[in-house]
């Protein structure tokens, strides 16, 4: 194989005559001297892009769940004494806070709507189903006023009836406590 030692080339860029040996090829296949050489210029060798990450397949957002009514025990209400308008209501793990609003409701019709829970002890069910609901304070109240604090009871002061004997339970079967309105 020959070596090209006294061999000369000419430039494909300026035409004048170099040594065979110092001669390079550039990417655009142009025979030139090394003198004239020019590398490809970086933005003419863009690698490759992947499109930016949109989300994930088949996602779902994230919702806010509403409140919703729940059902008590049969005779969920207890009146504390007499002439006392406080009544205790038992909702085992309630997850309520003191000062939160409750609407109590009685068994629901096929209609969407609710009764009145049964009335009880001097208590009227429509006092105690009252549409804004009742401010509640977490406990169970006695006839001393003492509060043991449970999970399990919470109480209110019913507006307008008060007792007539205490210590009487009542509202029937299917009561609900929840919010004062309910949405789907």
């Amino acid at each position: 194989m020959a070596t090209g030692k006294y061999a000369k080339a000419i430039s494909d860029r300026s035409g004048m005559e170099f040594p065979y040996s110092e001669m390079v090829k550039e990417w655009n296949g142009a025979f030139v001297h090394k003198s004239e050489f020019e590398a490809k210029h970086p933005q003419l060798e863009l690698g490759t892009h992947a499109a930016d990450q949109e989300g994930l397949m088949n996602a779902r957002p994230d919702r806010t769940e509403n409140d919703v009514a729940t059902i008590l025990k049969p005779n969920p209400f207890e009146t504390i004494s007499a002439s006392s308008g406080i009544i205790n209501v038992s909702e085992q793990s309630h997850g309520r806070s003191t000062s939160d609003t409750v609407r109590f409701r009685g068994s629901p019709s096929t209609a969407g709507t609710f009764a009145n829970p049964a009335s009880f002890d001097g208590i009227t069910g429509s006092n105690v189903a009252k549409s804004a609901g009742y401010s509640i304070t977490v406990g169970k109240r006695d006839s001393s006023g003492n509060i043991t604090n449970t999970t399990d009871f919470y109480h209110f002061t019913v507006d307008t009836d008060t007792a007539t004997s205490g210590s009487e339970s009542g509202g029937g079967e299917n009561c609900s406590a929840g919010p004062a309105t309910l949405t789907a």
